[in-house]
């Protein structure tokens, strides 16, 4: 039996294609992230795969420390242009300087042979 692709495999899918999309609520029309099999706020499994601009402002951000010779690097909370908010990481400038209100542009690299998004300041 074959079984239907999951949310999280699509969202990786859609990022393998130089695609940043998350989901949306057909009947609320709320867009939300982390991909699901049902809406956040309704349960409703009527959901679709919307594109975003990229677009985001820095919401909260964190310095993670490391141990020489490790870099150290941050993580931060961006509030996307469309609505949705998602925890990444800011490259381009020291993991210091990422600071709350900075306006931020997602890019997909690849890492450890997986897809991600991570932001640099805009």
């Amino acid at each position: 039996m074959e079984w239907p692709v999951r949310p999280a495999e699509e969202y990786l899918a859609h990022l393998a294609e130089g695609r940043f999309m998350v989901q949306r609520c057909r009947d609320s029309g709320d867009l939300f992230f982390h991909p699901r099999v049902a809406a956040p706020a309704t349960g409703s499994t009527n959901l679709e795969w919307v594109e975003l601009s990229g677009r985001g402002t820095v919401y909260s951000t964190t310095v993670v420390r490391q141990k020489p010779p490790a870099q150290d690097y941050n993580v931060a909370l961006i509030d996307l242009e469309e609505g949705p908010r998602m925890m990444a990481r800011v490259d381009g400038v020291p993991p210091e300087d990422v600071a709350i209100g900075m306006a931020v542009r997602a890019r997909i690299v690849t890492e450890n042979d997986q897809p991600l998004v991570i932001f640099r300041p805009a």
